[in-house]
């Protein structure tokens, strides 16, 4: 129904972005892989989205990528994965990295993410292991570079929350990541990446 969207960002705080196009404001959910790359509040940016509707909600998803967008797509036809667990998936691991997971098997990293157990990692696995291939082709990348917050660590734990992590374990693994100059970004992205090994 809404294959894309091109427009002034005017929010972002995750998973939460909106999107002015001509005057009205796109509500989207994002996983943080598109976060990392989100220009500054104020800039234009380009989304690939999702439309979803049911019995008693309607949801709009945003993604930089096609290949972004695909995965969080196919992701949700393993029983047991909605719309959370596929944005947790994608702000987890990268979709090179996911797909390397499932094609290994890696049962153990893939319950890492949060909202993923054991029989759910093992279902991904099963389900989409042929499929993993496809996933990691890069895809188109639309415009779009972020700037640094003012509180890039605070940032970064607020992010770690809202993604399924427990106050101070977020507290634990934004600290543990961040290093001087670090974006809120680049803090996630680090912090997220370490608790795949």
């Amino acid at each position: 129904m809404i294959g894309s969207l091109r427009g002034i960002l005017t929010h972002k705080q995750p998973p939460w972005i909106v999107v002015d196009v001509h005057g009205v404001g796109y509500e989207l959910e994002a996983p943080m892989s598109t976060f990392y790359d989100l220009p500054e509040v104020g800039r234009e940016v380009a989304l690939f989205t999702h439309y979803a509707q049911k019995e008693d909600s309607v949801a709009l998803y945003g993604f930089l990528r096609v290949a972004e967008r695909r995965l969080f797509r196919d992701v949700q036809k393993v029983t047991g994965i909605g719309a959370k667990i596929a944005l947790a998936i994608l702000s987890g691991a990268s979709v090179d990295d996911f797909a390397r997971l499932v094609q290994a098997g890696d049962v153990t990293a893939l319950t890492r993410i949060p909202g993923i157990g054991k029989k759910t990692a093992e279902r991904i696995v099963v389900e989409l292991r042929d499929r993993a291939a496809d996933f990691a082709t890069g895809g188109i990348a639309l415009p779009g570079r972020g700037a640094p917050p003012l509180d890039a660590q605070g940032e970064a734990v607020v992010a770690l929350q809202q993604l399924g992590y427990k106050p101070a374990e977020a507290a634990r693994m934004a600290e543990k990541a961040r290093e001087d100059g670090d974006s809120a970004e680049a803090i996630i992205r680090k912090a997220l990446k370490a608790a795949l090994r």
